[in-house]
């Protein structure tokens, strides 16, 4: 048996499958000890499944502990190394606007204060040694860091990536001597140029990493003691990696839970059929949209985290604070907003009945008649219409609406925030979102995703019979995978085909270290000379010089509208990944569960109407018209007039709708 499990804002999802059945779990995620909720989700599924903890062969598991550290500033407290003159080099950051309508918006405040910043008297330029690291330095620098007491440091010196002989030293006298103290030094983290790009990740490392040790190795012990396998972390690349790596490095799982459900989405396209789609994961606290093409999920090696730039591989997905329990307000212009702020899993939505009273996107849901009073979500949460009620009508109030016409503007506005994200990574990025389709997961993505493919002018949905824990179900089938860079800037007659061999063979043999049977993949960033930035080209690992500049030319034409003859190529870096593939997501039969049908009236275009409701799990071949919900185990799926289903043999609802809606002006400029 093959065991996931995610830990999300409000939700803790479990996935258990054997070679004939997938069974699944939902329960309330518990803030502040995550790992008692994910040992409740296993108890849960295992249960589900009459099955003991014994008997489960692997354990993946994906979490959010990282990310809302980071977001809440409650890591390790840690000191930064620098090169003598830029230990500010945090706070000086690359001086743009990310708004530039808002000149005075401040920047997210530096992990490190200025007070745990130490300067180290050595230099290090492209050339070479400039001023010698000596042993009295390397001590002194000790004697401070143990005068600390800090838990981390992070080690960012200038040109490391090119000679990391001082970073070395101070890292290894560090370790001898404090060994209780994580050491996080640039030339292992991120071996690459643009210093600060390559501080920030580092500090990242360092002020994450301990705090993800404590969690990861107590959790290991509580599953050792329960007869489970130790776990394997999901990294933010899409593949995994043991306890003993992760916890080494704290940056490379900060993007863990969604890397799940992209990953959940790439092998799911492929079992349907479907090379092209669009993930759309809405849970509890925030919704995550990813990309995959040709049945491959969309990766990228940067993004910013609430303003923090960190620079590793990582899936490519891009998050709005629009859930299930984002909380709904009244600004001060008067106009109604939805999040980012969400109710979590405690109190929780008005609805849940735990002392909630702020109105949620839950509760609109509930009040619409697209969830049901008389049923109880996953998690055995059982739901208060009446509750929902009084804190929209607090709402309308101030609003000077009724309730229902509050309702209705909620799921609008959290409707319009999700599109954002959904534009963000199509229409802004030249892909033209019709001709892909639309696969919503997570607890709440399928109740929105009509709406969102209409927006879209998307006609075709794919939701499958595990949406509300596929986040789960993609931490099973991810494999083992190591990623490794290098910063090389060569070009003109060093860039020969046995110089690009040499490089790429010797970042495989440190990608493929500990990963049986693994597939290597390299990618090449080049730039014709001169330029600032590099296109990320993906090619074989022996491809040459005449291979890679045919592949550029072609991708900065796209890109660009142009190619230049005459451009100097110039090979900036090189990224290399070692895969193991994972287990294959096969369809399997249904983990047990009711099935069976009612009415319900629901609210569409302003109209109550009968909506035909499917509860459980429908069965293979049976097909459904709009209006109609489906209220699968962990999810509901809600299909509006015009929507026609069918269910085929894996479970997975496929469904078809006719009308375009508000996209099609924008989406006409890509033809």
């Amino acid at each position: 048996m093959l065991l996931g499990v995610d830990v999300g804002g409000t939700f803790t999802d479990a996935a258990l499958m054997d070679s004939e059945r997938l069974y699944t779990a939902k329960v309330p995620t518990t803030s502040g000890d995550e790992a008692t909720g994910v040992l409740g989700a296993i108890g849960a599924v295992l249960e589900r499944a009459d099955a003991a903890a014994p008997e489960v062969e692997a354990f993946t598991h994906g979490m959010t502990v990282g990310t809302n550290a980071l977001l809440q500033e409650r890591g390790a407290r840690t000191v930064l190394i620098a090169t003598a003159g830029f230990a500010d080099l945090l706070d000086i950051g690359r001086q743009d606007r990310p708004s530039l309508y808002r000149p005075c918006r401040a920047r997210p405040t530096a992990l490190v204060p200025p007070e745990d910043r130490l300067e180290a008297r050595e230099r290090i330029g492209p050339g070479g040694v400039i001023a010698e690291l000596g042993a009295d330095e390397v001590a002194r620098l000790s004697r401070a860091v143990g005068d600390s007491g800090a838990e981390s440091v992070a080690i960012c010196l200038l040109f490391s990536f090119r000679d990391p002989s001082h970073e070395a030293a101070i890292a290894a006298a560090l370790r001898e001597h404090h060994p209780g103290i994580h050491v996080s030094a640039s030339h292992e983290v991120l071996p690459a140029f643009r210093e600060y790009e390559r501080c920030s990740t580092t500090v990242i490392d360092a002020y994450l990493s301990p705090l993800l040790a404590r969690y990861l190795r107590g959790l290991s012990s509580a599953c050792s003691r329960r007869g489970l396998p130790e776990p394997v972390v999901m990294r933010s690349s899409g593949g995994t990696a043991p306890v003993a790596e992760a916890v080494e490095g704290g940056a490379w799982s900060v993007l863990s839970g969604p890397a799940g459900g992209a990953v959940g989405a790439a092998r799911l396209a492929a079992v349907t059929d479907r090379s092209d789609v669009l993930g759309f994961d809405m849970g509890g606290t925030s919704c995550d949209v990813c990309v995959v093409e040709g049945g491959e999920v969309r990766r990228t090696d940067s993004r910013q985290i609430d303003g923090r730039p960190i620079q590793l591989p990582m899936v490519d997905v891009q998050t709005v604070g629009a859930g299930g329990g984002s909380v709904a307000w009244r600004d001060a212009g008067g106009a109604l907003r939805v999040g980012p702020r969400s109710a979590g899993a405690d109190p929780g939505p008005a609805c849940y009945g735990r002392g909630g009273t702020e109105p949620t996107v839950t509760d609109a849901n509930l009040l619409l008649g697209y969830l049901a009073s008389d049923s109880a979500l996953a998690g055995g949460v059982e739901l208060d219409a009446d509750a929902s009620g009084a804190a929209v009508d607090a709402l309308a109030a101030e609003l000077g609406l009724g309730r229902i016409e509050t309702a209705e503007g909620i799921v609008r506005v959290a409707d319009q925030e999700m599109l954002r994200a959904l534009r963000v990574m199509t229409v802004e990025r030249g892909v033209d979102p019709r001709r892909f389709a639309l696969m919503p997961f997570g607890g709440a993505g399928p109740m929105h995703a009509a709406a969102m493919a209409r927006e879209l002018d998307i006609n075709r949905i794919i939701c499958p019979r595990a949406s509300g824990v596929l986040s789960a179900l993609g931490l099973i089938a991810a494999g083992r995978r190591h990623d490794t860079a290098r910063t090389v800037l060569v070009s003109g007659p060093e860039l020969t085909a046995e110089r690009v061999a040499s490089i790429v063979s010797e970042l495989a043999e440190q990608a493929r270290a500990g990963i049986a049977q693994a597939n290597v993949a390299a990618t090449y960033e080049l730039r014709y000379r001169g330029q600032s930035f590099a296109l990320p080209i993906p090619g074989r690992p022996d491809a040459g010089p005449a291979e890679l500049a045919e592949a550029f030319a072609r991708e900065h034409e796209m890109r660009y509208g142009y190619r230049d003859p005459g451009g100097e190529l110039e090979l900036v870096g090189v990224r290399v990944a070692a895969e193991a593939p994972g287990p294959e997501l096969r369809p399997l039969a249904a983990g047990g569960g009711e099935n069976r049908e009612g009415m319900r009236r629901a609210r569409f275009d302003r109209e109550w109407m009968d909506s035909r409701v499917i509860r459980g799990e429908p069965a293979a071949g049976s097909s459904a018209s709009g209006p109609c919900v489906f209220e699968l185990p962990e999810a509901t799926l809600v299909l509006p007039p015009g929507w026609s289903a069918e269910v085929d043999a894996a479970g997975t609802i496929l469904a078809n709708g006719s009308q375009t809606g508000g996209a099609q002006a924008a989406a006409g400029a890509l033809e």
